[in-house]
């Protein structure tokens, strides 16, 4: 890529407020777990970052890429794959707060041979769903609504302690609700997984094209069938609390080329 026009990148990187560009893109937000929003020129193709292809897009006649940062993600700089030379984003920090969890269903914090092999088997069906990357139904990026009805527990990135037990961080927004109330899709797309998790309970995964998964969990009731096409509002699921829980709530997750990000980000 040019130095001039890589100097542009940057220059809009750093002036990119934490709001969405425009009405559908999602917030930026450079930070583990979020989103970069890159603005790039048409000849810039082949994106990938951390070995995943990234989604692009089109808003007002300027070309996008829309980046997925995991968790995992080391702060400082970090680079996004062209075939036009890399676009280097700055991960900056965030106060993601910690959550101590106590289970009196021990299995699910030292689970048997047999519950570690069925969760494995079921994390690589998961895994196989998150780094698919299919073509979308789009012309412009999809406007997200909120799953169901709840106030959010802004629990995404939580590092968790399970009966004192460190787990990895949170990957999901949880919606506290009562059983039975009503999930929806948040946006178009297609029902690529379906089934009851050790951990996950009664799942759903929706893929809205690109790279761009949604997930489910916890349900007490599914509604819809492997490749079923849904549509934003269409009823899928009703909340529950299957799998490992405390209590009745929808854990709504967000996968972007691979990466865990938070759901928030996609809601106005």
């Amino acid at each position: 890529m040019h130095k001039k026009n890589l100097k542009t990148i940057c220059t809009l990187l750093a002036i990119l407020p934490s709001t969405a560009l425009f009405a559908a893109l999602p917030q930026n937000s450079l930070r583990p777990g979020g989103i970069a929003i890159l603005p790039i020129q048409n000849n810039v193709q082949d994106i990938y970052y951390q070995k995943h292809r990234v989604l692009t897009t089109e808003e007002n006649g300027q070309k996008y890429a829309v980046v997925g940062i995991p968790l995992s993600t080391p702060l400082g700089t970090s680079d996004v794959e062209t075939n036009q030379g890399n676009i280097p984003i700055q991960i900056q920090s965030y106060p993601y707060a910690e959550q101590h969890i106590q289970l009196k269903n021990t299995s699910f914090v030292e689970p048997s041979s047999e519950q570690l092999a069925r969760y494995k088997k079921e994390a690589e069906a998961q895994n196989n769903i998150y780094t698919s990357f299919t073509q979308n139904t789009w012309h412009t990026f999809p406007n997200f609504i909120a799953p169901t009805q709840g106030k959010f527990s802004n629990s995404f990135g939580r590092k968790r302690f399970f009966n004192n037990e460190e787990r990895a961080p949170h990957s999901g927004l949880d919606i506290p609700a009562p059983v039975g109330q009503k999930v929806i899709a948040p946006a178009d797309g297609t029902v690529v997984g379906i089934g009851n998790y050790f951990f996950n309970g009664n799942t759903i995964l929706i893929d809205h094209g690109q790279g761009l998964i949604s997930m489910f969990c916890h349900l007490s009731k599914i509604e819809v069938h492997q490749g079923q096409i849904v549509h934003q509002g269409e009823e899928i699921g009703k909340v529950g609390k299957t799998g490992r829980v405390t209590g009745p709530h929808l854990h709504w997750g967000m996968s972007l080329n691979d990466a865990r990000v938070d759901p928030q980000l996609f809601l106005k």
